[in-house]
């Protein structure tokens, strides 16, 4: 196991070894670990050539959704299952995160934090409700898929896009690069929510964000790579876009010179979106494991073919 902080191993192992009864649970940088006796991995950041290192293991489990980091491990064989993190917890604080967001620009939260740091009454919002405000959701998997009901529920009119089509309650679906198009234009707050892929990233450029309808606004809560940044300055710099919410960013934490921190029409909030808390994340990979042992298909097995 692969602790996050050597100060977090006593409380990973304790939850494991609540959820495992009687299994041998050890942190990965213990000397007393025997390589060959590893079966089960879990782990974030490996570095380079780690999991290389134990001949025997069968089976990896995420310590989050985005598995880009233990993918880039060239020691890891395609063979050996990769499971990525999907507990309820991950996917219903996302849900929360996201609605905040667009709630927040569909009140123009900029202007607000802008009136509040110039002691400005401005009284320039209209009272309108969600109804009829188009929301569109890039990715609709298992995020994306609570994101998307959660907006539903209260009432903004949901959308969403994927590499192929699926059927959603009350959320209508595009699916495929030649559907893209059609969903932005039909778009006034897009919520960014794809897996970090080749044929991803850069995915928001500024001939994509001009299909928007002017006044829209970009929440990413994905991946930093999604976004060609300058193009997203420039449209929210010549009016086109109205607001920006970003979450993730290339380089974390995002260095205080940034101008992004006091960009008037950007909200920068510190990669909080959705995190899951531990006894969550080992719950769940203790049932993967469990699953594993007795044959079971594998939830949220990441896909070398897909990169997801």
């Amino acid at each position: 196991m692969e602790a996050d902080r050597e100060e977090g191993y006593e409380e990973w192992r304790a939850l494991f070894a609540g959820f495992l009864p009687g299994r041998d649970i050890r942190w990965w940088n213990d000397p007393d670990v025997d390589p060959e006796s590893v079966r089960y991995v879990f782990c974030f950041d490996p570095e380079p050539g780690r999991l290389g290192s134990f001949p025997n293991l069968q089976l990896i489990c995420a310590a989050s959704v985005g598995v880009e980091r233990i993918v880039a491990d060239p020691s890891w064989s395609r063979s050996i299952p990769l499971v990525r993190m999907g507990c309820e917890e991950t996917a219903a604080q996302m849900a929360d995160f996201v609605a905040w967001a667009c709630l927040s620009a569909h009140r123009n939260l900029p202007r607000i934090l802008k009136a509040r740091e110039t002691r400005t009454w401005d009284k320039f919002l209209p009272s309108t409700a969600v109804a009829g405000k188009r929301v569109s959701i890039l990715g609709l998997g298992s995020l994306g898929a609570a994101a998307a009901a959660m907006l539903t529920s209260i009432g903004f009119a949901t959308a969403g896009w994927s590499r192929s089509p699926k059927e959603l309650s009350g959320v209508r679906s595009f699916a495929g690069e030649e559907e893209l198009d059609t969903l932005l234009q039909q778009t006034d707050i897009l919520v960014c929510l794809l897996p970090g892929t080749p044929e991803t990233m850069g995915i928001l450029n500024a001939e994509r964000l001009a299909q928007l309808p002017a006044g829209a606004s970009v929440i990413n809560v994905a991946r930093a790579g999604h976004v060609v940044l300058p193009d997203l300055i420039a449209a929210l710099d010549s009016g086109h876009l109205a607001s920006v919410f970003l979450d993730v960013f290339d380089r974390e934490p995002l260095p205080a010179d940034s101008p992004l921190w006091s960009h008037p029409k950007i909200v920068v909030t510190s990669h909080l979106a959705s995190t899951a808390s531990r006894r969550s994340r080992a719950r769940y990979a203790s049932d993967v494991i469990t699953a594993f042992e007795w044959g079971d298909a594998l939830p949220n097995r990441y896909k070398p073919e897909a990169g997801y």
